[in-house]
């Protein structure tokens, strides 16, 4: 786990590169890697390349990057973790291959030179990398199939700049700072910027499971090699044979588990109430791992009611034989490291607060790495949208297909809405509800379409929505289309909101920390082996609550689902946050919008 960063200068009539720039992006990762950093810079100043590194796997000098082949044509910088590192390494070997270190980083230099760019499709992992060809002048970048790890890039037609966060290039003073409406209203809308838009124009991100070729000519068009949905697509013709039984899923799980404690750091997990975290902690228990350290939050606010997780997951922890540590959080402390959480937020997100805690306190029990149960509820079914959306789309089909008749309804029916004081979702419904990405839209939005004009000028959301497309971009991660409602539901859920969110926050806020937090539950070979499985609903948690050989107790599985929350209502309120820039008037509908108009204005 690190942050990588670099500037091409591809144009040939480009000025030579500014390694001042290089230099600030470099300074800004520093808590992404503060055990080492590197540059590297070509001789002809057309290109550098900048790392920071978080040691887990190969903690010598000898692994340190950027790193050159042992025939020194391409240079590597490389954040994340390939688990199958040594399976591919002992085929690399056969080959004739040799290694010079016990690194990851080397496998993807052997495998780049051997296969090319498709060398991705055998990597199973999180994963950002850059590699450059010195004869050929070409930039090589990828990311994994999930998007865990973020990679951000502007192409001004001169000059090509990538980093491992967005604040990282603004950091380097090269771009440009405009903003993006689409960036806005999209964070308005779902609570988070929706890739590959960003907060400023010249930023885009490398979109989930893409690759990315920079030569001569400039960059060209990002090139997909994995889609979630897709997989539940191929996945249907087995489904239509008959699924397999859900048992198996126990398997794929301790699999992913093994894979995700590999490295040369100890491997703590977080734990809260829940089955997914909880379930992680038994089988890192079958997988060898001696005493974990497991870590939950909570909050004073919540004692004695059902949002308090702290009792139950010491349950679960005295169950499984952890160091189990319980850190309460107090108001105090949010306000005093708010400053701090801000100025690491690298999108505005209305998540994130209690990754922050959670990889705080990992970094004061000395943890480098760390697995979440992040994930468990996209795959299995977790979420109430499972349910929701599919009967929304039955109910609401055909009457949404009547032209005009959806927002006839809603613009009479607002009114009535607002009157009686009841959620504004409910107006959009006869609007939105008849399509898998309308219902999706108003399950998961935060903001709906029209009332964006009580956070945003008119121009900005006349913009933003023409250049984002909300809609159609939540359309576009149904790709393969899967028939199944269950596999439509899961390939929304895990291509927006998980990917823009929930892995997003767990990134910046984990590396804020330099702490690595790990997700076998989010693991591209355990998605294709599960989709042939019947885990819709209760299913998907009982077989993962049965896959230790420990099996949680019942109790665990029948806990009513809380979701994991945060006081921030009651903080809000609370007359000692001071400066705190609380809106004068509180929406009507949770703290969620009156803590996203707090989070944008420190992106304004």
């Amino acid at each position: 786990m690190c942050g990588i960063a670099g500037i091409f200068a591809y144009h040939y009539a480009a000025n030579a590169i500014s390694r001042p720039e290089l230099g600030a992006m470099s300074r800004h990762m520093a808590q992404r890697g503060p055990d080492a950093s590197g540059e590297w810079f070509d001789p002809a100043e057309r290109l550098g390349l900048a790392h920071r590194r978080l040691a887990i796997i190969d903690l010598a000098d000898r692994a340190l990057q950027p790193m050159a082949s042992a025939d020194g044509r391409h240079v590597i910088v490389f954040n994340g973790e390939i688990y199958n590192h040594l399976a591919l390494r002992e085929g690399l070997q056969k080959e004739g291959a040799e290694f010079r270190t016990w690194s990851d980083t080397e496998v993807l230099l052997h495998l780049y030179a051997r296969y090319g760019e498709g060398m991705v499709t055998r990597l199973r992992g999180m994963f950002a990398f850059a590699i450059y060809d010195t004869t050929a002048r070409t930039l090589f970048l990828a990311r994994d199939p999930y998007g865990i790890k973020p990679l951000y890039y502007s192409d001004d037609g001169w000059v090509f700049r990538f980093a491992s966060q967005v604040k990282t290039l603004i950091a380097g003073g090269g771009i440009s700072r405009d903003r993006d409406p689409a960036g806005d209203v999209g964070f308005y809308l779902f609570g988070s910027v929706p890739e590959p838009f960003t907060c400023f124009r010249a930023v885009r991100a490398l979109p989930a499971g893409s690759t990315m070729l920079v030569d001569r000519a400039g960059a060209q068009v990002p090139r997909n090699y994995h889609h979630v949905g897709s997989v539940y697509g191929a996945a249907q013709q087995s489904l239509e044979a008959g699924r397999d039984s859900p048992a198996a899923f126990a398997g794929i799980a301790l699999d992913s588990v093994r894979h995700h404690l590999a490295g040369d750091v100890e491997v703590g997990a977080f734990l809260s109430a829940g089955v997914d975290s909880g379930a992680l902690v038994g089988l890192m228990r079958d997988a060898g791992a001696g005493q974990v350290k497991t870590i939950t939050i909570g909050f004073e606010e919540f004692a004695d009611t059902p949002a308090d997780e702290t009792s139950p997951a010491a349950d679960t922890a005295r169950f499984y034989g952890t160091h189990h540590v319980t850190r309460m959080i107090t108001r105090s402390e949010f306000e005093t490291d708010l400053p701090r959480f801000f100025e690491a937020m690298d999108q505005p997100s209305i998540d994130g607060l209690n990754i922050w805690f959670a990889a705080k306190t990992a970094r004061e029990l000395g943890l480098k790495a760390v697995l979440s149960g992040l994930g468990g509820d996209e795959l299995l079914g977790g979420y109430p949208s499972f349910r929701d959306i599919p009967r929304w789309v039955r109910t609401l089909q055909v009457p949404s297909r009547v032209p005009l008749l959806g927002t006839s309804l809603r613009r009479l029916g607002r009114p009535f809405v607002e009157r009686l004081r009841l959620h504004p979702k409910l107006a959009g419904l006869p609007e939105y509800g008849g399509s898998y990405a309308g219902a999706y839209l108003l399950k998961r939005g935060l903001y709906l379409p029209w009332e964006l004009g009580e956070v945003l000028d008119r121009d900005t959301v006349e913009v933003g929505l023409r250049r984002l497309g909300p809609l159609k971009l939540i359309n576009a991660q149904l790709h393969g289309q899967p028939k199944d409602p269950f596999a439509r539901v899961a390939a929304l859920e895990s291509s927006l909101y998980l990917r823009n969110q929930l892995l997003r926050d767990a990134d910046w806020a984990g590396m804020a920390h330099s702490v690595e937090i790990r997700t076998p539950l989010v693991d591209s070979e355990v998605l294709e082996r599960s989709a042939r499985l019947d885990l819709r609903g209760v299913a998907g948690k009982t077989a993962l609550a049965q896959a230790p050989a420990k099996i949680l107790p019942q109790s665990v599985l029948d806990r009513p689902k809380t979701g994991f929350a945060l006081p921030i209502a009651q903080w809000l309120q609370a007359s000692s946050l001071g400066s705190m820039p609380v809106p004068r008037k509180p929406t009507q509908h949770g703290w969620a919008r009156d803590w996203s108009r707090i989070v944008h204005r420190q992106f304004a």
